[in-house]
């Protein structure tokens, strides 16, 4: 291809789910009901655990995090969709683009991150509950965090780097709702055996092993709570993890249906699964944790109580 046609491209097109106004009226309601609901509910839970003394606990403090990274995980997308949905003009720059893609790597790699340490702190807390408070120091936990922003923020910059080595021409319309990684890739005209060669290694690493290091605490988790003589007991030490399960388990089903399939089979069908784990995930996160958790339900009623009663005074 000659170099007049090498020219990079100055903005892309977001052209969302459906082109139809009607459609696109009642996507907006949606997104922007589920928006709302994702931000409140990720809001109370950090709230919750802040103000509360009885949640600051190793759990709940990843917790907070995990929420804080979901309600900037729908920040960083859902707007610009919002703003798309009502206007005409559907660009996004270039580098609006790749910041977008930036945050949207890493909050999501940071998401597994957070996971894979909630469940080390479920192993401790179950099979080594004698060591417990000193195996989840603050300090550790601190840490811990520390490494997964550090991991997450660096694996986002690295891939955005190889995508800005990545020339687009011609077609600049993203049939999508956001800059996603696999969508743009589909898009460019230079040669990107490199960046897939860097996505496989790279995703086995911050990825798999981190499910897999959750998959053998859970195993660990199990074989101990059937040893528990008790059936209560057993029933209180499941229940702890169940949330967790719940949220492991809506995010990678999600992540699985969009990225593990072939780069030539990814269509405009894998916007659902693209909605599920980048709407509907953060969403549902929120009340996982809250719907059986009585210490969780406790704070938040005191949370909104106590707002209540000062307004009232």
């Amino acid at each position: 291809m000659d170099g007049d046609n090498q020219t990079r491209i100055s903005d892309f097109l977001l052209l969302g789910i459906s082109e139809s106004p009607e459609q696109q009226q009642v996507l907006f309601w949606m997104f922007l009901s589920m928006y709302l609901v994702t931000v409140v509910g990720n809001v109370l839970i950090i709230l919750a655990i802040s103000f509360d003394p009885r949640l600051h606990t190793p759990m709940y403090f990843f917790l907070a995090n995990l929420s804080f990274t979901d309600l900037f995980f729908v920040t960083n997308t859902i707007p610009k969709m919002l703003v798309n949905l009502q206007s005409q003009n559907k660009a996004i720059s270039y580098a609006g683009c790749m910041t977008q893609l930036y945050f949207l790597v890493s909050l999501v790699t940071l998401d597994n991150l957070i996971l894979a340490t909630m469940a080390y702190d479920r192993y401790v807390a179950i099979c080594r509950p004698l060591h417990y408070v000193t195996a989840m120091s603050p300090g550790l936990c601190i840490l811990l965090l520390t490494l997964c922003w550090s991991l997450s923020l660096l694996y986002g910059l690295t891939l955005t780097l190889f995508m800005t080595k990545v020339t687009f021409c011609g077609c600049r319309k993203i049939h999508y709702i956001f800059c996603e990684m696999y969508v743009l890739l589909r898009l460019a005209c230079s040669n990107t055996q490199i960046i897939h060669i860097v996505l496989i290694t790279t995703g086995i690493f911050i990825f798999l092993t981190p499910f897999g290091f959750m998959m053998i605490s859970y195993i660990r988790i199990v074989r101990t709570i059937l040893q528990i003589p008790s059936a209560s007991s057993k029933y209180k030490a499941f229940s702890t993890c169940a949330s967790h399960l719940a949220v492991v388990s809506l995010f990678y089903g999600t992540l699985c249906m969009v990225y593990l399939q072939p780069l030539q089979s990814y269509s405009m069908k894998d916007s659902v699964a693209t909605v599920m784990y980048a709407v509907v995930t953060p969403m549902m996160n929120p009340f996982i944790y809250s719907l059986r958790n009585k210490d969780m339900h406790g704070a938040l009623g005191r949370l909104l109580l106590g707002k209540a009663f000062q307004k009232v005074t």
